[in-house]
């Protein structure tokens, strides 16, 4: 009897995670967002087996700036999408408790219809944008595209000086500005 059960709870448990991420059809989505169309990434992003969660965890495999993806499908949890040069598949996963947005929002964050321009930044700033890092000296719009937005959970308002990323599950680090720069990174 138990042996039943069990799989009853399993059949339930999957039942409710499939409705988790409720697709959203093309006729639902806002001005901005179709499925089929072409984005470019709005800062690196670090990807875990093919998934970029939207906590910023800060390890994975690099995905840069400007990379160019099509949306294969957007839910209210999950976006699908495919980086346009390998057809690599890149799931996005927003944790609305880390970001209190929702999926579309979200997704407007993370990518756009046009590449972000670097050439508005320093030749410094740039190599770090590119290698997805921060470093002291850049400003707050460099290091947004160097690395993407820090959990709102940790840091609710942009303009603090302060900026708390979690490079994983268990271990932050913060980036602290002076005059709009950053002055300090601690780990």
């Amino acid at each position: 009897m138990s042996k039943i059960m069990s799989i009853f709870f399993l059949f339930c448990l999957l039942s409710l995670l499939g409705a988790c991420n409720r697709q959203i059809k093309s006729s639902d989505l806002p001005p901005g967002i179709q499925i089929g169309q072409t984005y470019y990434t709005q800062f690196s992003l670090l990807q875990e087996k093919d998934n970029f969660r939207t906590t910023n965890y800060r390890k994975g495999f690099l995905i840069p700036v400007n990379t160019r993806v099509s949306l294969v499908s957007i839910g209210s949890k999950v976006a699908e999408l495919k980086l346009a040069d390998s057809s690599q598949p890149l799931t996005i996963e927003n944790v609305p408790k880390h970001t209190n947005e929702d999926m579309q929002t979200a997704f407007k964050k993370i990518v756009g219809p046009r590449k972000v321009d670097l050439s508005t930044f320093s030749v410094a700033e740039q190599e770090s944008i590119l290698a997805g890092q921060v470093k002291k000296g850049m400003g707050r719009k460099a290091v947004l595209v160097a690395i993407g937005y820090p959990p709102q959970i940790e840091t609710p308002n942009l303009d603090s000086n302060d900026w708390t990323y979690w490079s994983s599950r268990f271990n932050k680090f913060i980036v602290h500005f002076k005059n709009g720069k950053v002055d300090n990174i601690v780990d």
